[in-house]
Order: C-alpha cells, then structure tokens, then sequence
C-alpha cells in the first residue's frame, strides 16, 4: 500500500503544478495576445522595405507579448467580481479562487514590468513608453473605470487594444508615422462593431452583472445600427492605405472582398431576423482583422519584389 502511494503521489503532484500552470497561462489571455501579436508583427514588416532584423522581430514580440499578459493578468484580478456573475468568464482561474488576487497581482506585476524593461533596454525607449501607456489604458483606465462608466467603454477604451501595430513599427524605426496611425486606426474602427455584436449576444449577462454595455443601456436595435454605421467606417478606414499609396493593388483586392463579407455579416446583425448572426459576426470579426493584416503584408512583399 505504502508503495502505490509513493508511485500515485508524484502523479498527483506533477497533475497540480500543470494544472496551476495552465491557469497562470490562462490569465495572460493568450489568444487574445496571440491576435495582438501578429498585427504587431506586421507593423514590423510595413515599417521597414525589406526584411526586417530578425532579432529586433522576435525581442520586441516578447517584450509587447509580456506586457499585453500582464495587462490581461490584471484585468482578470479587477474584473474578479464581474466575472463571477458572468457564464462566459465564471471559470477564470482568479474568479474561481484557484489563482489567489495577490498572486495574480504579483503574477501580472513581474510580466508587465518584464516585458517594459526588455523593450526599453533591447528595443527603444519609445516602444517601452507606448507599450505602458496602452498598458495602463487597457489594465487600468478601460477595466477599472470606462467599462463601468460609460455604454462607450469600448469605443473609448478601444484605443489601447489598438496599439500594437503601432507598437511594432516604433519597434522597428523607434518613430511615429503617419502609415502606423493609419493602422491604429483601422483596429480602433473595428473594434466597436466586432465586440458589440458579442454585448448582444451576452447582453442579459451583462445586464446581470451591471455593466453598461450598449444593448444594455440603449437596446439591442440601437446597438445593431451603431454596429452597422461603424461596419461603413471600418470600409472607409481600410480603404485609407490604398488612398495613400501604403499599399496597392493586391491589398485593394483583398479588402474589398474581405469587406463584402464583414458587412455582409453586420447587415444580418442591423436586420435582426437571425437570432445567430451576433456571435457568427463576432467570430467572423476576428478573422476579418487577420486576414485584412495578412493581404497588407502579402502586398508590401509582393511591392518589394516586382
């Protein structure tokens, strides 16, 4: 007996320590940097006319991919108590009290600072100053105040989540540029009508919970035309590289067809006859944002070679 304890024990044990490693891994939000880290990563290749210094790519990516979880780290830790009452988020590692507020804390603290040190030190100090402020402007400004301030947290707070291209390109050239903002702006144009289709479909959590989120304050078919005037937004934005020559012909091709699609889905939304489209709209949102990064990149390269 005593020796099938010995042999089940360090089973038990090593199932803990990945098990907790998982949740530690969870409060980075990794898909959510994932998504940040290729626009980031094509910042870097826009910013630069040939292939860009390979270490430069992969020590900025890790300094903005450390900063970007610790400030999903520290919204799991502020938004403990809302994410208790909500079913999408009831079983975070911090609203679950398997990750205690002080170790979160500690957890998010080191990653940030981690990441800002390393981006000041090997990168430039310009990354490292924008990379906090979109930091503070997500983890503190958006979390703790805006979404329980205002139906326009998102649209505000937006800001924040669309820095990294930005981020990348400062990166690069450790200066701001017109062409960079222009990306900033397409992310900070896309982000209302991506993540208000998803309110809807949680708007009676979120009514719960307290949250003024857009279909909550102001109703669902307000919220579906704000999600549709912003979809023609985001058509103009995106169109802005090609209106400026940052890109060209492959891109404009690319964009119109992807736009075709985005609308597409947010015309289902503003219409209202299918209960489904929020969250395919949602889900179809994400990937728009990659595939619209993607034909930017293609058609930088594509320039370069002919």
């Amino acid at each position: 007996m005593r020796n099938t304890e010995l042999i089940i024990h360090p089973r038990q044990e090593l199932a803990a320590y990945l098990s907790l490693g998982r949740d530690y891994f969870e409060l980075g939000k990794p898909r959510v940097v994932l998504v940040m880290l290729v626009c980031a990563a094509v910042g870097m290749a826009l910013a630069v006319p040939g292939i860009p210094d390979m270490l430069r790519v992969v020590t900025g990516l890790l300094g903005i991919g450390l900063a970007a979880m610790g400030a999903a780290a520290f919204n799991h830790l502020l938004d403990q108590r809302l994410d208790k009452l909500m079913l999408r988020t009831s079983r975070r590692p911090v609203a679950e009290g398997r990750i205690r507020g002080w170790q979160a804390a500690v957890y998010a603290s080191l990653l940030s600072l981690a990441g800002l040190v390393l981006l000041w030190i090997e990168v430039n100090p310009m990354t490292a100053a924008l990379t906090a402020m979109a930091l503070l402007g997500y983890a503190v400004i958006y979390t703790a105040f805006l979404k329980h301030a205002t139906p326009q947290n998102i649209t505000i707070g937006g800001l924040a989540g669309a820095a990294p291209p930005l981020l990348g390109w400062t990166a690069m050239t450790g200066q701001l540029n017109p062409d960079a903002l222009l990306l900033v702006l397409i992310i900070f144009a896309w982000t209302p009508p991506h993540f208000w289709a998803l309110a809807i479909h949680k708007r009676e959590e979120y009514a719960k919970a307290g949250v003024p989120m857009l279909p909550v304050t102001h109703g669902i078919d307000f919220t579906r035309l704000q999600i549709w005037l912003y979809g023609w937004l985001t058509v103009v934005a995106t169109l802005m590289p090609f209106a400026t020559g940052m890109s060209g012909w492959i891109y404009l091709l690319g964009i119109v067809l992807l736009n075709s699609r985005f609308m597409y889905w947010n015309w289902k939304v503003w219409r209202g006859n299918d209960p489904k489209a929020p969250l395919a709209a949602f889900w179809f949102s994400i990937r728009y944002i990659l595939y619209l990064f993607g034909w930017l990149l293609l058609d930088h390269y594509v320039l370069l070679v002919f």
